[in-house]
């Protein structure tokens, strides 16, 4: 792995003491071992701190301490600092150093919030790291625990995730809380969140930069944002460097950010948002995202995600449960079934930590495991949806994401599912829907329109599909050009998703202008008329002043002949679908094609509803 400068200014190996031995600067002159020396004992290091945004309040919520070296010197950056200190067997102590700076120096600045100070899995599980010279040097200098998140750099292609997550339960029981850096990026991010539980997780800066314009990074973003909710977890997207960029993240929910657009690492850094960052977290954002997923997919149910575990029965013995998950590292929770019914589950991390305290082996080892059982667990029937046990997780207990859950057949036990599967389930099928996204709304196009027309005729649920089009759109887009066009058609796409229920409706851009909504709310004529107020509301905010005091303006046409245009209005042409009269999307497409040419015969922003039933032919 290349260790690449990124928008915190810093090498990903700014304070890990650890680099990628193949990729060490090779010219570092041999005297690189004095220089280390002498800035081991004159201190010569320089902390540098970037603030995180809270993307909903507008507020910093901390900063990130960073390191540099000596100005004017070969060790000034962070990669040939660490790589100089890794090649000459001062890792750890450099580490050390870069963290004792990075605390007095926030202590001295009196920067509010929390700082994230960085820490390498193998100086984190280091005897000298947990023999309390950190604390004690934090008591020196008037630093809390809890003012401090310790921050995962995730560098090492292999470690003990056992011996690093037992670390790190011991900090978080002094007050320290967690944070795991550059998710997506590393080694095992996945299986790290799963074991280490923290309580902030970093995305790293490739599925951030550029978010504004890839349907498959925001896809990324929006799932890992999911599963945060559904476990408690802060989200902090890294190497924001513009505001398009910000404005995506915070449209995903995405709790915090950082990079350089709200800050650069500086020495003493500014305690207020910048201006630019502090407008786009005032704005109200309405973006137009690709989260309008179907809600019918059939195929996409917890049997997907069923993995069978042979259960226990109550009163199986601890000792036995602690057999078998000794026996297999793999296996991340035990049922207790009695008869078939599910009565509790059995959690790997929990019991283990209660087991390894003192004396509870002797005294809970021939006790029933009923006594060390969650008995409420989370339980998913085999035909549940994705997207619903999804909303299940994010109603209920963080513990149940970490847990996992049991699937059931009519009550009875199947099996379980894990958390970490419903995220790459939902990852998965997020990706394919973006693949077919409209680039210019990242609204579904023609491939999922087409795909979730069929869902609900094969469910046999009944809906009205109302199909929208702009009335003297291109006028307007000669006029104004393709970039305010474009502009036009961003704004519909955004009253239109807004417009929808995302429980019970569906919108997409079947291109150009046109867009259709598959509706199954009951409300949706009332839905459908506000869409029309708002967008004669806001549509008009793009002509300029003339032109909206006219109503329109005068161009040439082809002939050469001056002609008035209106300016544009949203024309909605719908019809109830009973999915008994209809054999396939192209019945459909059609019928709402015609509702829409009769809309567009109205004047002004119009909805026509067909009334007349259409039978099976």
């Amino acid at each position: 792995m290349l260790a690449q400068s990124n928008s915190k200014g810093y090498s990903k190996y700014q304070a890990t003491g650890v680099a990628p031995p193949e990729h060490l600067d090779s010219q570092l002159p041999e005297t690189s071992a004095d220089l280390l020396h002498d800035i081991l004992s004159q201190r010569s290091l320089t902390a540098l701190f970037q603030p995180i945004l809270d993307l909903k309040g507008g507020e910093f919520i901390g900063f990130e301490g960073l390191i540099r070296g000596p100005s004017n010197s070969v060790l000034h950056s962070p990669f040939n600092l660490f790589g100089a200190a890794q090649q000459h067997g001062l890792a750890l102590e450099i580490e050390m150093l870069c963290r004792q700076v990075v605390l007095e120096t926030f202590a001295r600045l009196k920067l509010p919030g929390s700082l994230f100070l960085n820490v390498s899995p193998m100086a984190l599980t280091h005897p000298s790291f947990r023999n309390g010279q950190t604390i004690e040097y934090m008591k020196q200098v008037g630093i809390s625990p809890e003012q401090v998140i310790i921050e995962l750099t995730e560098n090492q292609p292999t470690f003990d995730f056992e011996e690093v997550r037992n670390a790190l339960l011991h900090y978080r029981s002094m007050g320290f809380k967690i944070a795991m850096d550059d998710l997506g990026e590393g080694f095992s991010g996945l299986r790290l969140w799963s074991e280490l539980r923290p309580e902030f997780v970093k995305i790293d800066m490739h599925f951030v930069q550029g978010v504004n314009t890839d349907p498959l990074k925001l896809q990324f973003l929006k799932s890992i944002q999911l599963i945060a909710e559904s476990c408690g977890c802060h989200v902090i997207a890294e190497g924001i460097e513009c505001e398009a960029e910000l404005m995506a993240v915070k449209d995903t929910g995405i709790a915090m950010g950082q990079g350089y657009f709200i800050g650069h690492p500086t020495p003493t850094p500014p305690l207020v948002a910048p201006p630019e960052a502090a407008r786009v977290i005032s704005k109200a954002l309405i973006s137009v995202s690709s989260k309008n997923q179907p809600t019918v997919t059939p195929g996409a149910t917890a049997q997907k995600l069923l993995i069978y575990i042979e259960p226990v029965s109550q009163e199986t013995e601890n000792n036995e449960i602690f057999a078998r998950f000794s026996a297999n590292h793999a296996l991340h929770s035990i049922p207790v079934v009695k008869h078939g019914k599910p009565l509790g589950l059995i959690n790997r991390y929990t019991f283990i930590d209660r087991f390894a305290q003192p004396f509870q082996r002797e005294l809970l080892g021939k006790k029933p495991c009923s006594q060390t059982m969650y008995d409420k667990p989370l339980l998913v029937e085999k035909n549940t949806t994705i997207q619903e046990i999804s909303q299940f997780l994010a109603e209920s207990e963080s513990r149940h994401f970490a847990d996992g859950f049991i699937i059931t057949d009519e009550g009875r036990y199947l099996g379980v599912g894990t958390g970490q599967d419903l995220l790459r389930a939902i990852t998965q099928m997020q990706i394919e829907a973006a693949r077919y996204a409209n680039p210019l709304t990242l609204l579904p196009g023609n491939v999922p329109i087409n795909e979730q027309i069929e869902s609900l005729l094969h469910a046999s649920m009944p809906f009205h599909a109302c199909y929208c089009d702009l009335d003297n759109f291109k006028p307007f887009n000669d006029m104004y050009g393709y970039s305010k066009g474009d502009e036009m058609i961003q704004l519909t796409g955004r009253i239109l998703y807004w417009t929808c229920d995302p429980k019970l409706d569906f919108i997409g851009h079947i291109g150009g202008d046109d867009f259709i909504l598959l509706m199954r709310s009951p409300d949706w004529k009332k839905r459908c008329d506000n869409a029309l107020q708002s967008f004669a509301r806001a549509s008009i905010s793009l002509a300029n002043e003339q032109h909206r005091y006219s109503g329109g303006y005068e161009s040439e046409d082809r002939h050469g002949r001056i002609v008035f245009h209106p300016l544009p209005t949203l024309s909605i042409g719908a019809v109830q679908i009973e999915p008994q009269n209809f054999h396939s999307h192209l019945e459909v497409s059609e019928v709402a094609a015609e509702a829409k040419k009769m809309a567009k015969r109205m004047h002004g922003n119009s909805l026509f509803i067909e009334q007349r039933k259409h039978a099976l032919q």
